[in-house]
C-alpha cells in the first residue's frame, strides 16, 4: 500500500466549533493532526446574495487510507448546511513525518 498524506481544509463559525471538530477527528483517529487558525474574513455568494463574515480555518492532516472516512465524518459533524471541504493531495512529505503519521493508531 502506498502511504500518502492529504491536507483537508474547512472553515467554521467559531473557534469553539473548530476546536471541538479538531478534537473529535484526532480523537477518533481519522486525522493525525488538526490545526485551528486565526480568524479570517470571507466573502462569498450564498443563495443569490453576497455575504461576508468571519470564519475560523481548520486544517487537517489525513492519511490516504483514512481520507474517505475523515471527509465523511467531517461533513456529518460540520454545523454548516454546505461545509467547505477541500482536499489537497501532497506531492512530498518528509519521510520522518510520514513515518510518524502511519505509526499512529486509528479506527
Amino acid at each position: 500500500m502506498e502511504r500518502t498524506l492529504h491536507l483537508v481544509h474547512t472553515t467554521l463559525e467559531t473557534p469553539e466549533d473548530a476546536a471541538r471538530l479538531a478534537e473529535t477527528l484526532v480523537g477518533e483517529g481519522l486525522t493525525v493532526c488538526a490545526q485551528v487558525g486565526a480568524a479570517i474574513r470571507s466573502w462569498y455568494r450564498w443563495q443569490g446574495r453576497l455575504e461576508t463574515g468571519t470564519e475560523i480555518p481548520l486544517l487537517l492532516k489525513v492519511r490516504g487510507d483514512r481520507l474517505a472516512a475523515c471527509c465523511e465524518r467531517l461533513e456529518a459533524l460540520h454545523p454548516y448546511e454546505t461545509p467547505e471541504v477541500l482536499v489537497h493531495p501532497l506531492g512530498h512529505v518528509a519521510r520522518g513525518y510520514l513515518d510518524w503519521a502511519y505509526s499512529e493508531e486509528g479506527p
